[in-house]
C-alpha cells in the first residue's frame, strides 16, 4: 500500500490493499438490477464501481520507481474508453494522460501534473455484481521500454506542464500522450488515440508504441518511437485538450476517429461558435486516412437543457454498430445522447476545400453546411442518456454488450477538481468523491 494511503481526506471512500497488479481488485457496493428484464424505456440494469486503488501501488507495480509520490491519488482515469475483451462482462479501458488541473497564476490558467511520473495505461476489468475489478494492466512504453509519461509534447502548440500546485514548470517531453479511445485487433495488438498530436497511436499486445501517426507539419522530433506525417495538416488546428477523442473498429478493420470540438477555423473564437466537427477513416492496411465526414451536433440546449456554451459540445466515443454505421456520443459534461450515422462514400470530403486552412468561411464557420454543399453525416438519435436515471455524468466510453445493451464509462479525473483547492496545505488530495463506474444501460429497441 502506499505510504500515503493512511489518513487521506475521503468523501465516503474505502482503500483496497496493493497486491500484484495481474489480482488488483476493488470494492465499493452500488446495487444491480434485474439484467433480464425488458424495459418500455431505456433503464440502467447494473451499475458496478472501481474502489480505490493507490495509483502509485498501481504505478510501480508496471514500471517500479516511476512514481514516488502519488499525492494521496488513487487510480481513476479509466473511463476514457471501453472496449469488450471478448469474455462476458470482460473490457479494456485506457487512461488518459493521468491526474491533472487547472490553477490561475496571475489571471492566466496553467495545467498541472501533480504525478508527472505518473504513465498512461491499458487497463483489462471485469464488471463482477457491482464490483468493477482490474485483471491485467499494460504500461504505454516507448521503443526502448521506458514510460512515455502523459507530459505535454510541444512548447508553443500544448499547455505548459506545471507542478501540483502551478508554481514549478515541468519539462515537456514529445514521447508524451494524452490517450483516450482503445481498440484491440486481431492479433492482439491496439489502436489508441490521443489528444496532443492530435494522434494515432499503433500499441503492441504488450503496449510497446509501433506507430504514432500525426497531422502533416506537425514536426513532432525527439520520440522514442516512429512518427509518420498521414493525418490531414488541417488536423493542426486542432483545439487545445480537444484533438482526438473517440475511436471505432469497423467489421472490416479499418478504423474511424472523431475529433472532440469543432477546429479553431480560422481561429479560436470560430470554433468555440461552430456545430460542426470531423471524423476520420483511416485504413491499417495502407496506413493512411482514406475518408474524411463533417458531423453536426445538435444545439446545445437540446444536448443538455442546462448549458447554453456551444463550445461545451463534445464527440467522446464511437462505437462501431455495423459495416459502415457508427454511434456518436454527442455530450457535454452533464448529459449525453446517442446518434446513429451512416458513413457513405458521397459523404467524403477528403482533399477537398474544406481540408484548405485558406478556404473562407471555413467548415466550422458555416451556418448551414448542409446548405451550402457539404454532405453533413444523417443521424438518428438512438437514446437521449440525460433522461435515463442513474447515468452518471462525463461519460467517455461506451461498449456494445449485446443487441439491446450498452456498457458506459465515466472519467472520474482521477478525484481532481480544477482550482487550488484541489490539494490539501501538505500538498495531498483533496478527493471529489466521484469514483468510476461502469454502467449497463438496456434500450427497449436495440440499436
Amino acid at each position: 500500500m502506499s505510504p500515503h494511503a493512511v489518513g487521506r481526506r475521503r468523501v465516503h471512500r474505502t482503500v483496497a490493499a496493493g497486491v500484484p497488479l495481474a489480482m488488483l481488485a476493488a470494492l465499493v457496493a452500488v446495487g444491480t438490477a434485474n439484467a433480464q428484464s425488458y424495459p418500455s424505456q431505456p433503464k440502467v440494469t447494473r451499475t458496478a464501481t472501481l474502489g480505490d486503488i493507490p495509483l502509485g501501488t498501481f504505478s510501480n507495480a508496471l514500471l517500479p520507481g516511476t512514481v514516488g509520490d502519488d499525492r494521496g491519488v488513487d487510480l481513476g482515469g479509466i473511463g476514457s474508453d471501453i472496449y469488450p475483451a471478448g469474455r462476458r462482462g470482460e473490457f479494456w479501458t485506457v487512461t488518459d494522460r493521468g491526474p491533472n488541473g487547472q490553477i490561475k497564476v496571475d489571471g492566466k490558467k496553467r495545467r498541472t501534473f501533480p504525478v508527472p511520473g505518473f504513465d498512461p495505461a491499458i487497463v483489462k476489468i471485469r464488471v463482477s455484481g457491482d464490483t468493477v475489478k482490474v485483471l491485467d494492466a499494460l504500461p504505454i512504453t516507448t521503443s526502448s521500454g521506458k514510460p512515455v509519461t502523459g507530459l505535454s509534447n510541444q512548447a508553443g502548440r500544448d499547455e505548459a506542464p506545471y507542478s501540483y500546485d502551478a508554481q514549478t514548470p515541468l519539462a515537456y517531453n514529445p514521447n508524451g500522450v494524452d490517450t483516450e479511445g482503445i481498440v484491440r485487433s486481431a492479433d492482439g495488438s491496439f489502436w489508441l488515440i490521443d489528444e496532443y498530436g492530435p494522434s494515432l497511436i499503433h500499441v503492441s499486445a504488450r503496449g510497446k508504441v509501433l506507430t504514432r501517426y500525426v497531422p502533416k507539419g506537425l514536426n513532432l522530433t525527439g520520440t522514442d518511437y516512429p512518427v509518420v506525417e498521414a493525418l490531414p495538416a488541417i488536423l493542426l488546428h486542432r483545439k487545445i485538450n480537444r484533438g482526438f477523442e473517440g475511436l471505432a473498429q469497423l467489421p472490416g478493420g479499418d478504423l474511424v476517429m472523431a475529433v472532440q470540438s469543432p477546429l479553431s477555423l480560422p481561429d479560436g473564437d470560430a470554433g468555440d461558435a461552430s456545430r460542426t466537427t470531423r471524423l476520420l477513416r483511416f485504413s491499417p492496411k495502407q496506413r493512411a486516412v482514406t475518408a474524411e465526414y463533417a458531423y453536426r451536433f445538435d444545439p446545445v440546449n437540446v444536448v443538455d437543457p442546462s448549458e447554453d456554451d456551444t463550445s461545451e459540445l463534445k464527440i467522446s466515443s464511437v462505437v462501431a454498430v455495423g459495416r459502415d454505421r457508427l454511434l456518436v456520443e454527442e455530450r457535454t459534461d452533464k448529459a449525453a445522447r446517442l446518434q446513429v450515422v451512416e458513413l457513405t462514400r458521397s459523404a467524403n470530403i477528403l482533399n477537398g476545400s474544406w481540408d484548405s486552412d485558406t478556404t473562407s468561411p471555413s467548415l466550422e464557420q458555416l451556418d448551414d453546411p448542409a446548405a451550402s454543399g457539404v454532405p453533413v453525416l444523417a443521424k438518428r438519435l438512438v437514446v437521449d442518456l440525460g433522461t435515463v436515471a442513474g447515468v452518471p455524468g462525463k461519460i467517455e466510453g461506451i461498449a456494445r454488450v449485446d443487441h439491446d445493451t450498452l456498457a458506459l464509462i465515466n472519467d472520474n479525473d482521477f478525484g481532481m477538481t480544477d482550482g487550488a483547492g484541489a490539494f490539501d496545505a501538505q500538498g495531498r488530495l483533496v478527493d471529489s468523491g466521484i469514483e468510476t463506474t461502469v454502467t449497463y444501460v438496456r434500450l427497449p429497441h436495440g440499436i
